[in-house]
């Protein structure tokens, strides 16, 4: 029997390689190829690892399948795709200093501490996930804050949406930081008193970044498979990697090589030169049975809200001197986004601010007639957009990468960031759909969970993990079951290029298939924000199958 698991990862395998499946007695539902809901009851898996048939309760089932599995009446669900993650974020979070459960200055300090305390080899202590937003600290944390926990190695902390790090004096020191440090273009150095305060803001990171010891191959490795893991076990079976590295392309061809790819990668790489040096002349073929491709390219326009990096067209309304952080130039982007498609790579742009979707659709308009070949362009989060310009996202055929759990995660740092009335285009899905654009959902991990159902639930109903607000912030702009579906399924493959395998299970497309402990269509929102998947099938495989009294948390 060919095996295509990881081995250490105890996933169960149900079916033999390559050999007919048939999964029957489940409550069957997916969306074809427009995006109608379709339901059945049994499911018969070919020996390609694709869906053969969609069976209704009437039909006939095949009499001797090679494998056959009752589902017992679950329900059956396309496996989910992220849209916009970052795997090998995600697998350096689960290996490192993780802030992100941390509700105050003082409990990150502790962390911080006992995680220094228990890694005495450690040269530097890496981390991410802290939020001064959500400690309610009401500043940018200081090197004087962290030198209370570690003074004496040095330690550099990523903020939660990778757009600043805190860095204490130790840190700064080896990376050589004194009061005459410049910020690079871009960038900006939170000063205090006249000196570099420790918060370094979006290239301005790269200051630190450089000093920092660089993570080794087998680092990378063992990253990947934590990244895969978790995310088999909260049900994504396909994810879009924004920003791959060379060095972590490497890591996932060699996982491939090994037959321990489990997740499919639709990689996009971080910028001009890693696209070229990954895949050469133009977009990679598939690769291990459709588990890697590079696609297209991502682009950075701005920065985040909460570290006030993202560029809006007015000042911020509690930081009135401040509007935030153009990237690129216009000459830069255009050129960039000319060198890409020229060589048929996709362009996917970051843009949260709404002064950078303006520029991105700016950009767009100049260069869409002139290039070859059949775009998709993208906006990755476009998460603050003057109304006025979602009517052109439409014209021009972008897609909205977006990612639902960011609203409810950032519904009262919005409100201070923007104040009242400029809310109306702020994760405006409901009007982007309603103007005839493509919405593709993800979850932005490791700045949110890669837990698609949180996601799901916020979709369709604006609302926290509480509940809150009653009725939902905005509600206007919640969308349907259906739509919060095809927001984590078809439109997803669609965005990467890969809609002819993958997003939904009509015949012909890969098996990639969850199955969960309730209907997603029936649910209600809390119902759904705490679903978990019982089992996670990729290609006709089963990967993962939930232990008995086992959760699926963060």
């Amino acid at each position: 029997m060919k095996r295509l698991l990881l081995p250490a990862l105890a996933l169960t395998l149900a079916a033999p390689a390559h050999a007919d499946t048939l999964v029957d007695n489940v409550n069957g539902i997916t969306l074809d190829k427009d995006g109608k809901l379709v339901r059945f009851t049994g499911l018969v898996i070919d020996t390609e690892g694709k869906v053969k048939q969609l069976l209704d309760r009437k039909d006939k089932r095949p009499e001797r399948p090679d494998f056959k599995q009752d589902g017992k009446g679950k329900t059956l669900i396309p496996g989910l795709i992220d849209a916009h993650g970052h795997v090998m974020g995600l697998g350096f979070q689960l290996m490192l200093l993780d802030l992100s459960d941390t509700t105050s200055l003082a409990e990150a300090q502790a962390a911080i501490r006992k995680y220094a305390a228990d890694n005495p080899e450690m040269p530097w202590i890496i981390g991410s996930g802290w939020n001064q937003e959500k400690w309610g600290l009401g500043r940018f944390p200081t090197a004087a804050d962290l030198d209370a926990a570690v003074p004496n190695r040095p330690v550099w902390l990523g903020r939660v949406d990778g757009h600043a790090g805190w860095a204490n004096s130790a840190a700064m020191a080896a990376a050589k930081i004194t009061a005459a440090s410049k910020a690079p273009e871009g960038g900006r150095i939170e000063m205090e008193a006249g000196k570099p305060s420790g918060v370094f803001v979006d290239a301005a990171m790269t200051l630190i970044d450089s000093a920092k010891p660089k993570p080794l191959a087998r680092d990378l490795d063992r990253a990947l498979y934590l990244a895969q893991q978790k995310l088999l076990e909260q049900g994504i079976t396909t994810i879009a990697d924004m920003g791959t590295t060379i060095e972590e392309w490497q890591a996932y061809r060699r996982a491939g090589d090994k037959k321990q790819l489990a997740v499919r990668i639709l990689s996009y790489g971080g910028d001009i030169d890693n696209m070229a040096l990954i895949a050469g002349p133009g977009p990679t073929p598939w690769l291990y049975d459709d588990r890697l491709r590079m696609v297209g390219v991502k682009l950075y326009l701005d920065g985040a809200l909460g570290s006030r990096g993202a560029w809006l067209k007015a000042p911020y309304a509690d930081a009135p001197g401040q509007k935030g952080l153009p990237l690129l130039t216009p000459a830069q982007l255009r050129n960039k986004m000319v060198r890409a498609s020229m060589d048929k790579f996709q362009v996917a742009i970051h843009a949260i601010g709404d002064a950078a979707n303006a520029e991105a659709l700016d950009a767009i308009t100049d260069l869409t007639a002139d290039l070859p070949g059949e775009r998709r362009w993208r906006i990755e989060h476009a998460q603050i957009i003057d109304p006025v310009d979602i009517p052109r996202f439409a014209t021009l055929k972008v897609i909205a990468s977006m990612q639902p759990i960011h609203q409810p995660s950032d519904r009262a740092m919005a409100e201070a960031r923007l104040g009242p009335d400029r809310l109306k285009g702020a994760y405006a899905w409901r009007s982007l759909q309603n103007a005839g654009v493509r919405l593709a959902f993800g979850s932005d991990v490791p700045v949110e969970s890669a837990n698609p159902f949180p996601g799901i639930a916020a979709a369709i109903s604006r609302t926290d993990a509480k509940g809150e607000p009653f009725g939902g912030w905005r509600p206007e702009e919640a969308v349907s079951r259906e739509a919060a579906l095809d927001g984590f399924t078809r439109t997803p493959a669609f965005a990467g290029f890969a809609e002819d395998r993958i997003g939904t299970l009509m015949p012909g497309m890969r098996a990639d298939f969850l199955i969960v402990d309730a209907d997603p269509m029936l649910a209600s929102p809390d119902e759904i924000r705490h679903m978990v998947p019982l089992e996670t099938w990729v290609g006709g495989y089963r990967y993962y199958k939930q232990k008995e009294g086992a959760t699926v948390g963060r």
